[in-house]
């Protein structure tokens, strides 16, 4: 089931349009871009989440990281 956002389609497009640009500027492939993005996922929950929420937020997270996956498999 998909999840409604509060963000509009063109907002998160043009952010991940703007961070794929500076990927591919460094060159950074698969595994270079998925140890960014995880340290800017920890970084978001250790800098500005509650300590109490964080590990939810993470698991939910995860969870949603896995169903996007899942999804596009079948």
């Amino acid at each position: 089931m998909p999840i409604t956002s509060k963000y509009s389609d063109d907002q998160v497009e043009s952010i991940l349009t703007e961070i794929a640009a500076v990927l591919d500027k460094h060159s950074a492939g698969p595994e270079l871009s998925l140890m960014i993005a995880g340290n800017i996922a920890t970084n978001v929950l250790n800098q500005d989440v509650a300590s109490s929420q964080r590990k939810a937020i993470a698991e939910k997270f995860a969870q949603a990281l896995l169903s996007s996956v899942e999804e596009n498999l079948h």
